[in-house]
């Protein structure tokens, strides 16, 4: 499985609504110009059976007066009139010579017989086809009315085509945001997972399949050196290195930050690690970039499967415990995952025996972090984040808890409480909104409704203040199961936010089908703003398919003023981050709320 593999990959986008409307158009001027000749067609029709019955009247009358003993081979011009009001015909006469050629066509003509069956004149008269000359008179009318038609079928189809076009062009950026690595164009997180698992699924019996992990080392440092822009085109020209320097069949991708991952297949695991090695050399030759020669070391975890694990899961568990390992011992260098580095199971056990205990004994608090206007200057609502201050370990991540709770099934009581906690907090800031996440976990949860609605109650909080904030792996899990559950809390009032958009399978289809008010613009866009050249239109991009859906956008993880003003310039409306405060407790936040310009004073 090669890199390019990862490209090859994006769906081609094949535009089947202009080709319907294409069709569409066309059966349309078809019936259109069918109606056309079917009607001439009537209209003539009309007429001639008009003139048959009129011609059948004439005869019958000529019947009459044959039978009332009149002679048929002479008539007078009463009887001739006669005629012509019991037939309704128009200008009719008797002549004993056959009519000539210039009446042929103009006038219908009848022939008189007499008794012995001999022609003894003929009855002509003007011809009434009224609804033909009704149809001529239309017929400019009904072309201009056509073409009309045609030219707007044109217009529309070039329009539906030019909207299909530039809607494809969404797709493929939003594919790719999904897929690439926005700063380096590398597989990202979500990719290289998916390459993981195809390379363990392809690998035969007797191969082995390796996981590398590479750790840049000292990237910080050349960030404070040179700058965050001299570090991004490190990182750009390193990830260029990586992609020409792989085997052949291996695939790599930035898994995290400063964090790449490599997946191999081989005949045995010495074979994949002296190709590792081979690498790693490559990648820590200097690099010149900027006019400078500027260098970073790679310090390297790895783990084989089967002999470590048979799950994705489990490979890359232990990879990323062998890296940390690495780590520990020395910078540059590389490490295999051994069975003693399990210890971290132990750890896992420790933060969820702790954990449980914590939601029993109250060991948890809440911090919120400010939601403000695009200016800076006005304070629009919270986000409430969980926080645990351990007496031994010390703060915890939320990271780290949140997905021991998850695994341990203590989602449930964690989400529970966080929700009852700001809405109970809530009420010291009638005015702003109270964001809260909703972990996959919750939402699978039949009884999140109900909690939420009591919730709501007890703490007498208007629903509309309260934002639930979900990100796509809650969608991609059960979409079915998802909607309804979704749909639900829509129901009771509550506003519904998209996280981190951008960073897992982004599809128009999930803002087409699920009812969210909000986009949160993942930090992960709005760190490079500024530095990378495609990242501005990554997020006026973003920005502009929230507005066309009738979204709010709010950026997260602002932390200079370039990236402010330039989420302004591109229209997103809400924001938050260091630039304006961190997370922290209520108190402070009332603190902060009291001041003349909240905003501007965190910021300072």
């Amino acid at each position: 499985m090669s890199i390019a593999a990862t490209h090859a990959s994006a769906p081609p986008r094949r535009l089947a609504a202009p080709r319907l409307v294409a069709a569409l158009a066309l059966f349309a001027i078809c019936t259109a110009l069918f109606c056309g000749v079917a009607g001439t067609v009537l209209v003539r029709q009309a007429d001639e059976s008009h003139e048959m019955g009129r011609r059948n009247a004439l005869a019958s009358a000529i019947e009459d007066l044959r039978g009332s003993g009149s002679d048929v081979g002479a008539f007078d011009l009463n009887m001739i009139r006669w005629l012509e009001r019991t037939a309704g015909l128009k200008d009719l006469r008797f002549e004993t010579e056959p009519p000539g050629a210039e009446a042929d066509g103009a006038r219908e003509i009848h022939p008189v017989l007499d008794r012995q069956g001999r022609i003894v004149g003929w009855f002509s008269w003007a011809p009434d086809r009224s609804m033909t000359q009704i149809m001529n008179r239309l017929r400019p009318l009904l072309a201009a009315t056509g073409l009309c038609l045609i030219g707007f079928a044109g217009v529309a189809l070039w329009q539906v085509r030019r909207a299909m076009r530039a809607l494809a062009r969404s797709e493929q950026r939003a594919w790719a945001l999904a897929h690439q690595d926005m700063l380096t164009g590398l597989p990202n997180h979500r990719k290289m997972l998916e390459l993981i698992d195809a390379a363990m699924k392809a690998r035969a019996a007797h191969e082995i399949t390796t996981l590398a992990f590479i750790d840049l080392d000292g990237l910080d440092d050349i960030n404070g050196a040179f700058g965050q822009s001299m570090g991004d085109a490190l990182l750009v020209a390193w990830a260029a290195r990586l992609r020409d320097a792989l085997p052949q069949g291996a695939a790599g991708g930035r898994f995290d930050g400063d964090q790449f991952a490599v997946v191999m297949t081989g005949p045995d695991a010495e074979t994949t690690e002296t190709a590792l090695r081979a690498l790693a050399d490559a990648l820590a030759r200097p690099f010149w970039i900027n006019e400078k020669a500027v260098q970073v070391g790679n310090t390297v975890g790895l783990a084989h499967a089967p002999l470590h694990g048979q799950k994705r899961d489990e490979i890359t568990r232990r990879a990323d415990l062998a890296l940390r390992a690495a780590k520990r011992k020395t910078r540059g260098g590389m490490a295999g995952f051994q069975p003693a580095m399990d210890v971290e199971i132990e750890d896992r056990r420790f933060i969820e025996r702790e954990l449980k205990r914590a939601l029993t004994e109250g060991g948890l608090d809440v911090h919120y972090q400010p939601i403000v206007t695009a200016d800076g200057a006005r304070v629009l609502g919270v986000e409430a984040l969980a926080r645990w201050q351990h007496p031994v370990r010390g703060a915890i991540p939320p990271m780290v808890f949140v997905a021991v709770a998850e695994q341990a099934g203590l989602m449930g009581k964690l989400g529970a409480f966080v929700l009852r906690r700001a809405l109970e907090d809530s009420k010291r800031w009638p005015a702003l909104t109270m964001s809260v996440n909703l972990s996959p976990v919750q939402v699978r949860d039949p009884a999140l409704v109900d909690l939420i609605a009591n919730a709501l109650a007890d703490a007498s909080v208007a629903p509309s203040r309260l934002v639930l904030e979900v990100t796509e792996g809650v969608l991609i899990d059960n979409p079915d199961e998802a909607k309804a559950r979704l749909d639900a809390l829509h129901g009771l009032g509550v506003r519904l936010a998209l996280d981190d958009f951008g960073t897992g399978y982004s599809s128009l289809a999930y803002l087409q089908r699920f009812k969210f008010n909000k986009l949160k613009i993942d930090k992960s866009f709005v760190a490079p703003l500024g530095r990378a050249s495609d990242s501005q239109a990554m997020v006026q991009a973003i920005v502009a398919l929230g507005r066309a859906l009738g979204l709010t956008l709010l950026a997260e993880g602002v932390e200079t003023e370039e990236q402010r003003v330039l989420l302004r310039l591109a229209g997103c409306e809400e924001m938050q981050g260091f630039l304006f405060a961190q997370a922290a407790p209520r108190e402070a936040l009332d603190r902060l709320l009291a001041q003349a310009n909240p905003v501007r004073a965190a910021a300072s």
